[in-house]
């Protein structure tokens, strides 16, 4: 075959590939040939088809197939030999008006962006702070707080207790009512805001502001007009921000009973005794101080790697990146949700900034890629599947159906691998790097994460 350079600008290639006429007749009469043999047709012995009859009957279908894969055959070739490596698959177009002509050459051309050269810098360069938290006595008592409230039952107080309270008739912070409710808005009910036999809690959260602060001194069998205001950031967008009242009848009053903390209470929700449950509650609340740790210890890792390289990115990977970034600006947009510091920015400043964030993803995630090729870093099958039970253990119920969607659909099972392999990388440059230990306390540490900027994959 002929192969001629037409393009090699940046990480930009272009080929024109000929294939002799010769070559192709060649496979097409082996392959005809060798069809013939085993062929089967009525009014002729197996195999004893005349070529001719072969020919006119599957001559057509046959060229398709050899100039098929001849084109593949070449194109692998042409990679092959001059060491691309594609960002993404070669747009291929074919110059032949019938590229099954015998005694044709096809000539077709090959246009793609190639993935860079990386250099691959010295990890023992990196200089790392590592926050490290321990968990305080006082949030594993609140915690355990927690579930012994989640534990709770209720027992309803009689109207004589009521009123018989040092502060004064009804209800109080502290209690449970059971309640009904009509939700309006300019005098109409609005969907979603009636409900019936609803737990509120004096003080307690889960409601629109002021709406149980609305019931206090309230008594069973009694009707409230409570006026609140829609939090600004409500899920609901059509009732964000919008005044609304909600007329309320008052059932049944209740005071809580929150079991003590022992033995019983360990062993209601799955620990063997208090002192194994302390020990679970630490545990995972460690784990989750250690998680921040870890994520924060990773953004600074690939902050410092994007400023040790600086190589071309292919421009499609790029645009790919930046529309899915760009489609979840739009969602933000339509449902109100949009960054504050974006909603002051016009598109054509929004999609500068993005855009540059996506180059730099981009790039990253070429950087970790080649980290793994290089150092062998692969991720075991029993890795992977252990990892795809655990994702689709989320879809309770369905956990049979997902592991045959993910073995049904490589992209699936890619998407799952990926943040593995990146994982392994991250741990195995964190090991050539210089860290340096810090404690702080753990609001120190969540408040070091949460103002962290999310340029980069995590």
């Amino acid at each position: 075959m002929q192969v001629t350079e037409t393009l090699s600008d940046g990480l930009k290639r272009g080929f024109t590939v000929v294939l002799p006429a010769a070559n192709l007749d060649a496979k097409r009469a082996d392959r005809l040939a060798s069809l013939g043999k085993d062929l089967r047709l009525p009014g002729f012995r197996p195999g004893k088809v005349p070529p001719a009859i072969v020919k006119q009957r599957f001559g057509k279908a046959v060229s398709a197939e050899v100039v098929e894969e001849s084109v593949q055959d070449a194109t692998r070739t042409v990679l092959t030999e001059r060491g691309l490596r594609p960002a993404r698959q070669p747009t291929l177009t074919l110059k032949n008006e019938d590229p099954t002509t015998p005694g044709t050459d096809v000539e077709f051309t090959l246009e793609m962006e190639v993935l860079p050269a990386i250099t691959l810098p010295d990890f023992s360069t990196i200089q790392l702070t590592r926050l490290k938290a321990d968990v305080p006595a006082e949030r594993a008592d609140k915690a355990l707080e927690s579930i012994a409230k989640a534990n709770r039952t209720l027992e309803p107080i009689p109207a004589e207790a009521l009123s018989a309270r040092p502060e004064g008739e009804g209800a109080a912070a502290g209690d449970v009512l059971k309640v009904d409710f009509v939700g309006k808005i300019d005098g109409e009910a609005f969907e979603g805001g009636t409900a019936n036999d609803i737990e509120v809690e004096i003080g307690g959260t889960g409601f629109i502001p002021g709406f149980a602060e609305g019931l206090v001194g309230a008594r069973a069998g009694e009707q409230r007009t409570i006026n609140v205001s829609f939090p600004d950031d409500y899920g609901a967008e059509n009732l964000r921000g919008k005044a609304a009242t909600f007329d309320v009848t008052v059932k049944e009053i209740s005071r809580q009973v929150i079991p003590p903390y022992d033995d019983e209470l360990a062993k209601k929700v799955g620990a063997e005794s208090l002192d194994k449950l302390r020990e679970l509650i630490n545990a995972r609340l460690q784990q989750d101080l250690d998680g921040l740790a870890r994520t924060r210890l990773k953004k600074l890792l690939l902050d410092a790697l994007q400023g040790l390289v600086d190589f071309p990115v292919p421009g499609m990977m790029v645009e790919d990146e930046f529309n899915q970034i760009w489609q979840q600006i739009e969602r933000a947009k339509e449902s109100g949700t949009l960054d504050e510091a974006d909603k002051a920015k016009d598109d054509d400043t929004l999609k500068a900034e993005y855009r540059a964030i996506a180059e730099r993803r981009v790039r990253l995630g070429l950087l970790l890629a080649e980290i793994a090729q290089v150092n062998a870093i692969t991720v075991t099958e029993q890795e992977l599947d252990r990892a795809l039970w655990q994702r689709a253990m989320q879809f309770r119920g369905q956990e049979m159906q997902m592991l045959e969607m993910f073995r049904k659909y490589p992209m699936l099972t890619n998407s799952v691998r990926a943040p593995l392999i990146e994982d392994k990388v991250v741990d195995y440059v964190l090991e050539l790097a210089s860290i340096t230990d810090e404690v702080v306390s753990p609001e120190d540490l969540e408040k070091a994460v949460e103002t962290m900027s999310d340029d980069t994959p995590v």
